[in-house]
């Protein structure tokens, strides 16, 4: 038997080990000032002006004031007085041509026998005496829009990271050994 050389080899191992890497990315939420002023609406409404005029109504039924009265009065008196000289006027000339059929004394001033009427103190009569005024007052109207203000923060993202780990070691180093036979030196 030959006699044979036993080598032995061990391989190296290498060794490796990872620690996960890590990303969080946080944001707060931003901070929102919301900020409202209501519209606001105003109608103010005056009430209508009326206005009655019966002053002529008045006139019609009573005369009116004292004042209107005395005022017919005198302008009736004054076309009386007028009328009053033309009818003498006309008897005069009447008179005048006697001597005419039914232009005699007694004929002219006979007739002249009825009162002559005291003017008329009242106002004329009629549907349209009484005025009515109606005067709408406008209303006034205010409006204010209502206003938002918005007001936004932004906050800046925090973000952490970590990252992995790579751990490379020799777990086993590589080894060669060689190993004799065994000699028998008794020959």
């Amino acid at each position: 038997m030959i006699p044979a050389v036993q080598i032995r080899q061990t391989n190296a191992l290498i060794g490796m080990e990872t620690t996960s890497g890590s990303l969080s990315i946080v944001q707060p939420k931003a901070d929102l000032q919301i900020n409202t002023t209501p519209g606001q609406l105003e109608i103010r409404q005056s009430p209508a002006e009326m206005t009655i005029d019966q002053t002529q109504a008045r006139a019609a039924y009573t005369g009116g004031t004292y004042r209107e009265m005395n005022q017919r009065i005198y302008s009736g008196i004054e076309q009386l007085w007028l009328q009053g000289i033309a009818k003498r006027m006309e008897q005069g000339e009447r008179v005048a041509n006697f001597h005419k059929p039914g232009n005699s004394i007694a004929e002219v001033y006979g007739e002249d026998w009825q009162p002559v009427s005291y003017p008329e103190i009242r106002g004329p009569a009629s549907v349209d005496n009484v005025h009515i005024n109606v005067e709408l007052v406008p209303p006034e109207i205010e409006y204010r829009k209502s206003e938002v203000s918005i007001q936004a923060e932004a906050h800046d993202p925090q973000i952490n990271f970590t990252p992995s780990k790579l751990d490379i070691y020799l777990r086993q180093r590589p080894s060669i050994s060689f190993v004799p036979p065994e000699i028998d030196i008794q020959m």
